[in-house]
């Protein structure tokens, strides 16, 4: 759930050249799509935990990942709505949710038959906007800030095996899921 304001925070400070949010609006953008898609799924989430609705906050059980994975995804497809039928915003900044949003969408869709590793799903959608930016915008920091998103990339997906919360096929499953919705589309919208 955090990883999207991550990807919004490379946007505006790691490449500010790709958006055309103003500078002053910056820091308010972020913030409020920290709120919408990091603060309001987590409470609903914690909401849901200590009502038994789930059983834990891992949802190490399939089944029970569902309606929490389905209720998130609301929140980012309202959150992607109010952005573009309510503000006038930047369309990096509306595709780059809207691909997390789909991945989300899908990555739901995918729960009711197999289990998949949102981490790696979340992951996966940001190195591929990362290996596009830093091959459209080849400033210095862009090629090792690629690096760091692969090696946490890496990182998270060993923790996820470490910890028995994943099979290793549920970890690349999840990965291809966002790399493979997020790649091709900032692919042709940046590169073509």
């Amino acid at each position: 759930m955090v990883i999207p304001t991550f990807m919004v925070a490379t946007l505006f400070y790691i490449v500010p050249e790709a958006t055309m949010v103003p500078k002053g609006a910056k820091w308010a953008v972020l913030l409020l799509i920290g709120f919408t898609t990091f603060l309001v799924p987590l409470l609903s989430l914690l909401g849901l935990r200590y009502s038994a609705v789930i059983n834990s906050l891992q949802l190490p059980n399939r089944r029970e990942r569902i309606y929490p994975f389905a209720l998130v995804s609301v929140f980012y497809v309202m959150t992607v709505s109010f952005f573009y039928w309510k503000l006038n915003i930047d369309q990096l900044l509306l595709v780059t949710l809207g691909l997390v949003t789909v991945s989300l969408v899908l990555m739901t869709v995918v729960t009711f038959f197999y289990k998949i590793s949102a981490h790696q799903t979340a992951m996966g959608g940001w190195v591929a906007i990362v290996g596009v930016l830093s091959v459209k915008f080849t400033s210095g920091p862009m090629f090792y800030y690629f690096l760091l998103v692969i090696v946490l990339s890496g990182l998270i997906g060993t923790a996820r095996l470490y910890l028995n919360a994943h099979r290793p096929s549920e970890v690349y499953a999840g990965f291809l899921l966002g790399f493979g919705i997020c790649f091709p589309v900032y692919y042709h919208l940046l590169i073509n």
